[in-house]
C-alpha cells in the first residue's frame, strides 16, 4: 500500500471531518505540468471540495427532519458531488508523479481486454479529447459487480459506475490544463500520459482483484 493510501485509510471516516491528502510527489518534477499549476489544482479545487464536503455533512447532522424536501435533496445532492469530486481528486493525484512507463503487468491486462495495450491508450485518450473545452473525468475502472475492466466517460462528479474501483483517473475540467496548456486538452492528454505512475494503477489493481476475491 503507498503512503498515500495508508495515510487515506487512516484518516477518520466521521461526518464532517475530511482532511486534505497532501499530493503524493514532488509538484517541482513532473514532466511538463508547472508547479504552479498543479499546486492550484490542488489547493483550490481538490481542497474546496473537502471543505465544502465537510460544511455540508455538518449542516446534514443539524438539520431538522421536517425541513422542506428540497433542502433535503439539495444537501444530499452537494454530498455525493463532494464526495465523488474528493475522490477522484485524490485517485487523480495519485496516480500522477510517474514515468509514464507502463508496467507489464497493466500492459498485459489492458492488453487482453481490449485486443492491444495501444487500443485501450487509444480510446482512454479519445475519451479525454471529447471532454475538452467542457468538463469532466476519464476513469478507468474494475467493476466489482463482474470484474470487467472499461474506460468510462463523466461529465461532472456524480456520473460513475456503480460498484467500482477507480484504476487511473484522468481530470478533464478546464482547471486541471487551462493555466499551463489554454485550451489545448489534447496537448494537457499527453503531457499526463508522460506522468502517470503505472505502479500504483497495478498496485490499485492488484487490491481490487482482492475485494473482488473477498466479495465472493
Amino acid at each position: 500500500m503507498t503512503k498515500q493510501a495508508t495515510e487515506a485509510a487512516g484518516r477518520t471516516t466521521q461526518r464532517g471531518a475530511h482532511e486534505v491528502a497532501p499530493l503524493p510527489f514532488d509538484p517541482r518534477k513532473l514532466n511538463g505540468i508547472s508547479e504552479r499549476m498543479i499546486v492550484s489544482h490542488h489547493d483550490n479545487n481538490y481542497a474546496a471540495a473537502v471543505k465544502n464536503l465537510n460544511k455540508v455533512e455538518e449542516d446534514l447532522t443539524h438539520i431538522p427532519m421536517e425541513a422542506p424536501a428540497i433542502i433535503w435533496g439539495g444537501l444530499k445532492d452537494r454530498e455525493l458531488v463532494f464526495s465523488n469530486s474528493m475522490i477522484l481528486h485524490e485517485n487523480y493525484f495519485g496516480n500522477l508523479g510517474g514515468s509514464g512507463k507502463p508496467t507489464a503487468t497493466m500492459q498485459r491486462v489492458l492488453g487482453d481486454v481490449y485486443g492491444t495495450f495501444g487500443r485501450w491508450e487509444e480510446e482512454f485518450r479519445a475519451t479525454g479529447v471529447s471532454l475538452g473545452g467542457g468538463s469532466g473525468w476519464v476513469v478507468l475502472d474494475l467493476n466489482l459487480h463482474n470484474g470487467s475492466i472499461r474506460t468510462y466517460w463523466s461529465g461532472n462528479h456524480t456520473q460513475a459506475l456503480a460498484s467500482a474501483v477507480p484504476l487511473l483517473v484522468m481530470d478533464m475540467y478546464e482547471h486541471a490544463y487551462q493555466m499551463d496548456f489554454g485550451a489545448a486538452a489534447a496537448r494537457y492528454i499527453d503531457t499526463f500520459f508522460k506522468n502517470i505512475q503505472w505502479e500504483e494503477v497495478e498496485r490499485r489493481y492488484e487490491r481490487a482483484q482482492r475485494a473482488i476475491s473477498a466479495l465472493r
